[in-house]
């Protein structure tokens, strides 16, 4: 979990720009009324010759032009902070928001209101009222925020408006510093299954050596920080002139890909409970599942473009990377929109599997075109499993249609393990169906329940 902050000695925008005008700009109605009721008198006292009036008709414009250039002075000696926790939430989840301010003047502070821009999906402007801030005094708030949406909402500027402690101006300062709530789709614990033809992930997997059976035929590499020092290969590192080390054979890393149609003609409906929300959730909760088995993954999309992009054919390169590769798969789910493309060819092309891969798609509407394109694709990998969604259906809450149906059956006659998703469909159960269901098995489906 990370923390974002913004620097306690930062000024405000508009710091110098307006002067003492700007500063006038922010006389409130009580400012307005003392200083025309003091001009007022002023005049009077000149045309009548009454001294006396002329002193109170200066006091009473004095009282608020003291307390703008007062106000106008302090007002670049408040700090602000903020900090977001977690950054990254998923749909649904809340975030807490703390405010921090600080007042660094020599000077206590008059009626402060803290107002904080956030957009209206995480819900209503947080806006609080501080009664005073003492010399070097220091006042913590917090607010949290959710959505139900996915994407990356900014939060800031905050806005501070300071009030002089007899209310003649009014001044707002605009901090420029703000943070970025990352709302990442809805995941499901999936059950560790295994599907027909499916690599064993991370260590059982097909073994390749480097290292040949001679001391002379060793392939050695540069030392790397944390290698065991009993692998140092003392013959390169006197021919070499620096420390070497041995390659010793290490597991192929079973891949899995995940496959996400994106395409706009393939989803209709939008919000939280669309077809098209399930399928960036199921993609997200398969791509976590196999990363935790130790699975090298990659997210595919209809457009062709592959996340992590690292590695062999995009793929994540280690395990070390796990982490890493979750959070940036799960920011890139965060913000994948609609695509205009029409078909799944720029996927097909980057598909470059084997054996070892397992290949999970999660299809929308498709016509015979795209689903014979489709069933081409399962050459290109050891296992495939393919979630079909007919949106219209979940627009209407409706049951599968036939259509559906036959799409799914001529997957299954390609060798794919097909499941069409019916409305409100849990991936759990759907995952468990899809590991007891024989690839290229035509027979009837129990579609899974609904949440």
């Amino acid at each position: 979990m990370t923390t974002a902050t913004a620097p306690d000695d930062q000024r405000g925008a508009d710091e110098g720009r307006g002067g003492v005008r700007a500063a006038l700009g922010g006389l409130t109605t009580r400012g307005r009324s003392f200083l025309a009721a003091g001009v007022a008198a002023a005049v009077c006292a000149y045309v009548l010759g009454q001294a006396d009036l002329l002193r109170v008709g200066l006091l009473l414009a004095s009282l608020p032009l003291i307390c703008v250039l007062v106000l106008h002075r302090t007002r670049y000696q408040v700090a602000a902070s903020r900090r977001l926790t977690p950054q990254r939430v998923e749909a649904g989840a809340e975030a807490r928001v703390q405010l921090r301010v600080e007042n660094v003047s020599k000077l206590p502070t008059g009626l402060l209101m803290l107002q904080d821009h956030v957009p209206y999906m995480l819900g209503p402007r947080p806006r609080f009222v501080l009664d005073r801030v003492e010399a070097g005094g220091k006042r913590e708030v917090s607010y949290r925020v959710r959505s139900d949406l996915r994407g990356r909402f900014p939060l800031g500027p905050l806005q501070l408006r300071l009030s002089d402690p007899f209310g003649m101006c009014e001044l707002t300062r605009s901090f420029s510093a703000y943070d970025t709530l990352t709302v990442v789709p809805r995941t499901e614990a999936l059950p560790p299954v295994k599907l027909f033809g499916e690599a064993s992930g991370y260590g059982d997997g097909q073994q390749r050596s480097l290292a040949l059976a001679g001391d002379d035929d060793v392939i050695p590499r540069t030392y790397r920080h944390g290698d065991d020092l009993r692998r140092v290969h003392w013959r390169s590192t006197a021919r070499y002139g620096e420390l070497m080390v041995r390659r010793e054979e290490f597991p192929q890393r079973a891949r899995c890909t995940v496959l996400l149609d994106t395409r706009r003609i393939g989803f209709e409906g939008a919000g939280p409970d669309s077809a098209f929300e399930w399928a960036v959730s199921g993609a997200a909760s398969v791509l976590l599942h196999m990363l935790e088995r130790g699975f090298a993954v990659r997210l595919l999309t209809d457009t062709g473009s592959a996340v992590p992009g690292e590695g062999s054919d995009g793929f994540a390169g280690s395990v070390q990377d796990s982490a890493d590769t979750a959070g940036l798969i799960m920011d890139t789910l965060a913000v994948v929109e609609h695509s205009e493309g029409a078909g799944l060819s720029r996927a097909s092309d980057a598909l470059r599997g084997g054996a070892d891969e397992l290949l999970v798609a999660f299809l929308g509407d498709l016509d015979e075109e795209q689903t014979a394109l489709a069933a081409r694709m399962r050459g290109r990998a050891g296992a495939a499993v393919a979630f079909v969604l007919d949106s219209g259906t979940w627009l209407t809450a409706g049951s599968v249609t036939g259509s559906v149906d036959e799409r799914v059956r001529d997957l299954r006659e390609a060798g794919w393990t097909a499941l069409a998703v019916p409305p409100g469909a849990r991936l759990t159960d759907l995952w468990q169906q899809a590991a007891g269901l024989r690839p290229g098995s035509v027979a009837a489906e129990t579609h899974g329940g609904r949440s």
